[in-house]
């Protein structure tokens, strides 16, 4: 029995991706002895946990068409109130649930809003991205350090790998969240709901399938999703600050985009947006090796690769229009003759 493999317009962006992936690290290797080992490997998911993170909660919005822009805002918001309750003397294992809840919360409400009164996600989450932020600033304009001894155990603690490399517990929820998120997309109702609605939300709301819930759900779950990054991103930086991860909205957007997260929805694979941000933290890496060049070649080269993915989902939507109708391209590419005369 032979396994037979065919590139298509399904696999095609997961398979630039990781293409793209091993490339980069394969060139890091080459331009530098110490690139290829364990720990510099190991260093993309300990540095980046956060990001895979609310990138992979990101995913779950865009694929059903939408977007969230206050998901950075809300890791430095989550950041900034687990200081100061930690500061007020507040037990750690309370914290943590008690941001949860409220970024599970946020994400509710901001989807309530954009499904009650058929409000476009981008007017909503630049609102939520702004109260977020400010509310930061509202509560302290100055960064506040973490010395609780649970929050530095737990950031300090590394989990032996391999040879000599470690990990963080960070590393350990990231890998824990993306693996759900596999396994909801692939073999849950909601899963195939959140597809069928980006591919086109009309069509499924003449299924029956439970377009409102659907849509309420994901926005909650990345809700959530960036509550467990702030809480893991508070980890890595042992403080709140309200200017932590300005920006990184944009970053969690371009991760999917790069890990194969079609942006009109309906497409892409769930464990796309970690080897998006994996690829981002290797092209860091480089440079930090290299060292004489400037940290914004980073955005630079994502810049440049963001491009080329847009580019590439334009031709599988085009392809995908084309094989949905193909009568309809037959006709339109016989006037295009005519009209050239061909």
């Amino acid at each position: 029995m032979k396994l037979r493999f065919r590139i298509t317009s399904a696999n095609i962006t997961i398979l630039a991706t990781i293409v793209l992936f091993l490339s980069l690290y394969a060139g890091g290797s080459a331009m530098f002895d110490s690139f290829f080992s364990m720990q510099v490997f190991l260093n993309l998911f300990v540095d980046n946990a956060f990001l895979i993170i609310v990138a992979t909660g990101m995913a779950f919005v865009i694929i059903t068409g939408g977007i969230d822009l206050s998901v950075a805002s809300l890791i430095a918001l989550i950041s900034v109130i687990s200081a100061v309750m930690l500061r007020a003397g507040i037990h750690p294992f309370v914290v943590m649930p008690s941001v949860l809840v409220l970024g599970t919360g946020f994400g509710y409400v901001q989807g309530y809003l954009i499904c009650r009164f058929n409000i476009h996600p981008w007017i909503v989450t630049l609102g939520g991205m702004f109260l977020a932020r400010g509310t930061c600033f509202l509560i302290s304009p100055e960064s506040i350090v973490i010395d609780n001894s649970i929050y530095s155990a737990i950031s300090n603690y590394r989990i032996p790998m391999l040879g000599s490399g470690t990990i963080s517990v960070g590393v350990v929820i990231a890998l824990v969240t993306v693996a759900a998120a596999i396994y909801v997309s692939k073999f849950t109702a909601f899963g195939r709901n959140v597809y069928a609605i980006g591919g086109n939300e009309r069509s499924a709301e003449l299924m029956g399938l439970p377009v409102y819930a659907t849509k309420m759900a994901v926005y909650t779950i990345s809700g959530f999703c960036s509550a467990l990054s702030g809480i893991v991103f508070t980890f890595y930086m042992l403080s709140g600050y309200g200017l932590h991860l300005m920006g990184g909205e944009m970053d969690a957007i371009a991760a999917c985009v790069i890990g194969g997260i079609l942006l009109t929805g309906g497409f892409g694979y769930l464990v796309g947006p970690m080897l998006g941000v994996l690829s981002a933290g290797v092209i860091q890496t480089i440079i930090m090796f290299q060292g004489s060049l400037s940290s914004w070649w980073t955005k630079i080269v994502i810049g440049f690769l963001l491009f080329a993915f847009i580019a590439l989902q334009r031709v599988i939507v085009a392809r995908r229009e084309r094989n949905r109708n193909p009568a309809t391209s037959k006709k339109l590419k016989k006037r295009i003759q005519n009209a050239v005369g061909i």
